[in-house]
């Protein structure tokens, strides 16, 4: 199977994880302590944010930059949640979504040989896009899961 797919599909399995839940979530419930969903949401569309530049510098021929995450993986992540403060949830949702068509559509659209190969990560150090996902999607899932919880609390 085209590695491409094997990415796309790993992904959509990580998004559906959350999907399921959201419809059920307390939208002003925290999950974590300073994080309600909206915030979660805010913090995975900055990550695929993040992985979208890294691929659009790998099909343009560059190298891809570090981003704010060079600086600390929480400074990033502060970040992700704070450049979306004010932001309706229903916009942060749509956001969520469309950047993960995008990134999707992106892979979907890079040459296969690329995905393997190994460039600086937004991060430091260097890794593949297949590296990214293998790291992005259980991250999405275990955020998944933590919502999951809380939804099973309420009830």
């Amino acid at each position: 199977m085209d590695k491409r797919q094997v990415l796309i599909d790993r992904l959509a399995q990580a998004r559906t994880s959350m999907l399921v839940h959201l419809e059920t979530v307390d939208k002003n419930r925290k999950i974590y302590p300073l994080w309600t969903i909206r915030e979660i949401l805010a913090h995975i569309a900055g990550w695929d944010d993040a992985t979208i530049a890294f691929i659009q510098a790998i099909v343009q021929g560059g190298q891809p930059g570090l981003t704010l995450a060079a600086q600390g993986i929480d400074v990033y992540n502060a970040e992700t949640v704070s450049t979306r403060e004010g932001l309706s949830y229903d916009h942060i949702y749509r956001e969520y979504i469309e950047t993960r068509r995008t990134l999707l559509d992106l892979i979907r659209q890079m040459p296969e040989e690329l995905v393997t190969k190994a460039y600086i990560l937004p991060w430091g150090g260097y890794g593949t896009l297949e590296d990214m996902v293998n790291i992005f999607a259980p991250h999405e899932e275990d955020h998944a899961e933590d919502v999951r919880k809380i939804v099973a609390q309420a009830h």
